[in-house]
């Protein structure tokens, strides 16, 4: 778990990256300085070699002597070699008497292999001897390497308060992150007000808005909830207190005539209570906005075909004239279940305010971009003024005798916003009855 810990740690990532790159440039910068000293040496000391074998080209005096213009001393200071030869390959001259180099020489510039070592040798031919002026390789090498080690060796020694500038300023930057961290770890569970983001940086702002944006959705599911439980158990009262009432009325019958009339209000009452129940199941499922699997592409026609075929036992228990006189071919991303709960919820309501013998009609007409869904029923229709006080749950028109439970529409509106579709309540011109359209984007 330790080790996953720091594997996953943004602070011990920085802090590892900054010093690889600190070790990394020590090492880049050591490269360099050591590439650039061999080349400055180079021509340093090529050009030493070429002035010291020009200074013998007049020749060696009497006895082999040097002229006096050339420093042995410091000749010998910086591991040069001098050697002259005659005109015959007889060596007349040799300034160090450890190494011996080959007598055949190449004119100019030329590293020599003698010894176990590689020479850098510079040969001047003049008119009657050659000057052979070498200088061991390793005191180029030796003295590159000291002054790269000059160069790092600074950067070697500020490093470790280079990792602490370096942890200083990480945990200085990653401070809001604990800050927001600490903040979340000490809420309480149902609390679900805003995370401070206040002086934060712009790395971590969006985040910290989008989690706040996250608590008020589900702060909004969780008062909706909590609202729902609460008019359900209102609504809930009454349907139970009569089912109590009609079996009371049951156990008091006198005779089998006033039984069977309390049977009977008993049956209803558990009908109603029944429907109540699965109207509310329905809503808390689809009221949340979320459905139980991912939206897919969904044929309108075929399933507005499928709730008329549901709701038509209905419709002709009480003789009605219920059918789909147009539905254009197109598809919606949605829930097919979903949608087919909508348009049930729709006609049930259509056939249920309509008279006996009545007309309902359900359409789907493609208009632009959009699938129009429509029911109108040739029923009473609703006034304008209750138009968006029925969408709400429980609520029911006044002086309405049909039983319902007020939660037909309600449903609709909470399918329809979880499809991002647009619900518009009106009259019928053709029917005379109520019209309820639902308006959504087409797919394609």
């Amino acid at each position: 778990m330790r080790a996953s810990s720091l594997q996953h740690s943004l602070r011990t990532r920085l802090l590892g990256l900054l010093l690889v790159a600190i070790v990394v440039s020590a090492l880049a910068q050591g490269v360099v300085a050591y590439g650039t000293a061999r080349a400055e040496a180079d021509q340093i000391f090529d050009y030493h070699m070429q002035q010291t074998a020009l200074a013998l080209r007049p020749g060696l005096t009497a006895r082999g002597a040097l002229p006096p213009d050339v420093d042995v001393d410091e000749a010998e200071n910086f591991e040069f070699m001098v050697q002259v030869w005659t005109a015959d390959g007889l060596r007349v001259f040799q300034s160090a008497r450890r190494a011996a180099l080959p007598q055949r020489a190449v004119l100019g510039f030329s590293d020599v292999k003698a010894q176990g070592t590689i020479y850098r040798v510079f040969s001047l031919q003049t008119r009657s001897q050659v000057v052979q002026v070498a200088q061991d390789m390793a005191v180029r090498r030796e003295m590159a390497r000291n002054l790269a080690l000059r160069t790092v060796a600074p950067i070697v020694v500020l490093a470790p308060l280079l990792m602490l500038v370096a942890w200083a300023v990480v945990s200085s930057s990653l401070a809001p992150v604990q800050r927001v961290r600490r903040q979340v770890a000490a809420r309480q569970a149902d609390d679900l007000s805003e995370v401070g983001a206040h002086d934060l940086p712009d790395e971590i702002r969006p985040l910290v808005n989008e989690l706040n944006l996250l608590f008020a959705r589900v702060r909004q599911a969780f008062e909706a909830q909590k609202s729902f439980v609460a008019d359900a158990a209102h609504e809930l009262r009454s349907p139970l207190a009569a089912l109590k009432l009609q079996v009371q009325g049951l156990q008091r019958a006198g005779d089998d005539a006033a039984r069977e009339r309390a049977a009977q209000r008993l049956n209803a009452g558990i009908d109603r209570a029944t429907r109540l129940v699965e109207q509310l199941l329905v809503l808390a499922r689809h009221q949340a906005g979320a459905a139980a699997v991912p939206a897919q592409p969904v044929a309108l026609a075929e399933v507005a075909r499928m709730a008329v075929a549901d709701a038509m036992p209905a419709a002709q228990a009480r003789g009605m004239d219920l059918g789909v006189p147009q539905a254009d071919a197109g598809e919606v991303d949605g829930h097919a279940e979903a949608l087919r709960i909508l348009m049930r919820n729709l006609l049930d309501n259509a056939l249920k305010y309509s008279p006996e013998g009545g007309t309902v009609d359900l359409t789907v007409r493609r208009e632009g971009a959009s699938l129009l869904l429509a029911v109108e029923d040739s029923g009473p229709g609703i006034a304008e003024e209750e138009r968006e006080r029925v969408l709400d749950r429980f609520h029911r028109v006044p002086g309405t005798e049909a039983p319902g439970s007020g939660l037909g529409l309600a449903i609709v509106k909470a399918i329809a916003e979880l499809h991002g579709a647009a619900l518009r309540l009106g009259q019928s011109q053709r029917l005379g009855g109520l019209r309820v359209e639902v308006e959504f984007r087409a797919r394609g």
